[in-house]
């Protein structure tokens, strides 16, 4: 058996020694809280509010409002937010190019031509060498084996990496579809409460026109005045903040959509009617919600990473083998390639770095972010859960805050209409129809805030409840 044949049975006796790969398996936790049964039930029993319905895609699309629609067409399109979520998901698959690029198959070419003089003592000899032209060129192949299995689980680790980005762009194109139907509905919520309060301040300027009358005539005094004064001035001072919110609104819905207030789609601006959704809220139950929120998926492959990193740094005890062959030539300059500067060589190349205290600990440094990004598992599940049950209770709460102020508002309206059939018939005064009428005003004013407010809770909810992103991956580019 000659030296090249030996070298192959060594190193192919050595590859068939590997029978396993370093460092645990991943799988789910079985203790793991995302496994919990009292999570997989139903979110809301008995809540006449919502139905344990699938959340659907394209929530936003229950609004059936065509301008949001196209705000978010148009955010998912331009925002800053899903560039750089897009650019992070090219840069996590390159990294899984690198990891599946490393060992198997190398190849290098070298070349160099110099003047020099070689040291006679270098080769025993005590005269003194000539100055010469020398030069070499090679070309070295090379099989790296992943004997360990170290390389595969870099590879784990960088696809799992990459899941997580993934989850965490999904995760930004809720927030940012989230954030889109929040803004416009400020802007529609600002313009219909400022029409509200604008009407009652037009009542109370009436209201102090009268009494001013009935001051003059003697029916009154200048205490009634300085009041009704007072009131009108109080609910001037409040248009500016709804003309803010307004403003506010469009410069979030500007920085959504990557463009000026002015080219924002036609009509948002004078929108004065809240976007509202005709049925019922379709919530699902814990088991759907474990699986659709991204920020779960995302928590769930950092673990997987974590564990596939306790295999590469175990890798490190062990040592790194390899065959190769390299072909070259090496000499005089002018006599390159004839068959006294022609060299070759085949055989196995074992490289290890010999343990030391910082190889463990580096394993147990691995050991202890798994601990860690478990950790993290468990309460990215739990505040998935917590997130979802309190939005479903304020939900709760709001709606009948709701109700009760809808109530109010109907009697108020009804006050308001007999007691203007009253000064009509001369049994009630001007300004009981004019204080009743502004009762009926304050009251359409506190339920369209409740309403704002019941709005902008639905929105917090179907983004506590994840959905939403998996439409976006129909996009091209786009996360």
């Amino acid at each position: 058996m000659n030296t090249a044949v030996k070298f192959g049975a060594i190193a192919a006796g050595l590859l068939l020694s590997a029978c396993q790969m370093v460092g645990p398996n991943y799988s789910t936790p079985r203790d793991g809280a995302v496994n919990r049964p009292d999570l997989q039930g139903q979110l809301a029993d008995g809540d006449s509010n919502v139905v344990s319905a699938p959340v659907p895609q394209d929530w936003w699309k229950l609004y059936h409002d065509p301008r949001l629609d196209e705000l978010v067409r148009q955010a998912m399109a331009s925002n800053t937010d899903l560039r750089v979520a897009a650019a992070n998901i090219a840069r996590s698959r390159a990294q899984v190019e690198q990891a599946e690029a490393q060992g198997g198959f190398g190849f290098n070419v070298k070349a160099e031509a110099q003047r020099l003089q070689e040291s006679g003592e270098a080769f025993l000899m005590t005269e003194k060498l000539p100055v010469d032209n020398l030069g070499s060129a090679s070309f070295n192949l090379s099989y790296q084996f992943d004997l360990w299995g170290t390389l595969k689980r870099g590879i784990e680790a960088a696809k799992a990496n990459a899941d997580a980005t993934q989850a965490a762009a999904d995760t930004a194109r809720i927030t940012v579809v989230a954030d889109v139907v929040r803004a416009y509905t400020q802007v529609c919520a600002a313009n219909e409460e400022y029409e509200i309060a604008r009407q009652s301040l037009e009542l109370q300027q009436e209201g102090v026109r009268l009494t001013q009358r009935l001051r003059d005539a003697g029916r009154g005094d200048e205490t009634q005045v300085t009041r009704s004064q007072t009131q009108f001035k109080s609910l001037r001072a409040e248009l500016p903040r709804y003309q803010a919110a307004r403003q506010t609104g469009l410069y979030k819905l500007s920085m959504l959509l990557a463009k000026p207030v002015a080219q924002l789609p036609a009509g948002v601006a004078d929108c004065a009617e809240l976007p509202h959704i005709a049925q019922l809220m379709p919530v699902g139950d814990g088991a759907a919600l474990l699986k659709r929120r991204p920020d779960i998926r995302q928590a769930e492959r950092k673990l997987a990473a974590a564990t596939a990193n306790i295999g590469v740094a175990t890798g490190q005890l062990y040592p790194d083998i390899s065959i190769g062959a390299t072909v070259g030539t090496v000499g005089i300059l002018d006599d390159l390639g004839r068959p006294a500067t022609n060299r070759w060589g085949f055989g196995p190349l074992i490289n290890w770095n010999i343990p030391t205290n910082g190889s463990r600990a580096r394993i147990r440094e691995a050991e202890a972010s798994t601990q860690a990004a478990l950790a993290n598992f468990d309460g990215v599940v739990l505040n998935a859960i917590r997130e979802t049950q309190t939005g479903l209770a304020q939900y709760a709460a709001l709606l009948q805050r709701r109700d009760a102020l809808a109530d109010a508002e109907q009697s108020a309206q009804q006050a308001a209409g007999q007691t203007h059939q009253f000064f009509q018939a001369g049994r009630e005064s001007f300004l009981a129809d004019l204080q009743a009428t502004r009762a009926y005003t304050d009251v359409r004013g506190q339920l369209a805030a409740a309403n704002t407010q019941v709005a902008m809770e639905q929105v917090n909810l179907f983004l506590a409840l994840g959905g939403g992103w998996e439409s976006g991956r129909q996009v091209a580019g786009k996360p």
